[in-house]
C-alpha cells in the first residue's frame, strides 16, 4: 500500500503536561490505528495551539496552522480530554475551535470523518458528562462519533506508575476506540470512491 493510500488518523488532546494520562490514552489508540496500517499523528501537549482561537484574527501560530492542516488531511480523528469540572479541558476545546478555519472546505469541520472520544478523569463522577459534551461537540462539527468510547479513571493509574503494572482493560479500551475509527474511516473512504 503506497503512503498516499494509507488512511491518516490524527489524535489530538492531552493536557499541558506531556505524558498525561489522556496523552498516553491517545497514544494507545493511535498505536492500534498504526498497527492497522494507518499513518498517524499525535498532537499532544507540545503541539496544540496555546493562543485562544479568535475568529476575527486570520493570523495563526505554527501550532494552529499545523493542527488545521493535519485535520484537513485526516480520514479519522481521535480526541482525548481530561475531565475538568464535568467538561472537556479548555486546551482541547480551544484546539477543536480551530476547526472553524475548515468551514469552507469541501469536507468542512469533521464531516465524513470518524471521531473516537476518550475521557480521563480523576475519579468517576465527571466521566459521563464530559464524554456526553465531547460527543455533542463532535456531532455539532458533523463528525461521526464511534459507538465505543473510552473513559479512564486517572486516579487508578491506568498506565501504571512506580513499577505498578498498566491496566490491560484500560489500554484495550483505548485501542478499541482507535480500531473503530479506522474501521469507520475505511468505510467512509470506500463510499466516497464509489
Amino acid at each position: 500500500m503506497a503512503m498516499q493510500d494509507k488512511l491518516f488518523i490524527v489524535g489530538l488532546g492531552g493536557t499541558t503536561r506531556a505524558g498525561s494520562t489522556s496523552e498516553k490514552a491517545l497514544a494507545a489508540a493511535l498505536e492500534a490505528a498504526s498497527q492497522a496500517g494507518c499513518e498517524t499523528r499525535l498532537l499532544g501537549a507540545g503541539a496544540l495551539p496555546l493562543e485562544p482561537y479568535d475568529p476575527t484574527r486570520p493570523e495563526r501560530s505554527i501550532a494552529a496552522t499545523e493542527l488545521v492542516a493535519a485535520l484537513r488531511r485526516a480520514d479519522g480523528v481521535l480526541i482525548a480530554s481530561p475531565a475538568y469540572h464535568g467538561g472537556i479541558s479548555g486546551l482541547v476545546k480551544n484546539a477543536i475551535d480551530f476547526t472553524e478555519d475548515m468551514r469552507d472546505d469541501a469536507l468542512p469541520y469533521f464531516e465524513g470523518r470518524a471521531v473516537g472520544c476518550i475521557v480521563c478523569a480523576d475519579g468517576a463522577q465527571a466521566m459521563g458528562s464530559t464524554l456526553a459534551s465531547l460527543r455533542a461537540i463532535v456531532h455539532s462539527l458533523r463528525g461521526w462519533p464511534t459507538p465505543y468510547a473510552a473513559t479512564l479513571n486517572s486516579r487508578e493509574k491506568p498506565f501504571g506508575v512506580d513499577g505498578q503494572a498498566a491496566d490491560p482493560v484500560a489500554i484495550e479500551a483505548c485501542r478499541r476506540v482507535g480500531t473503530q475509527v479506522v474501521e469507520f474511516a475505511r468505510m467512509a473512504r470506500s463510499l466516497r470512491s464509489t
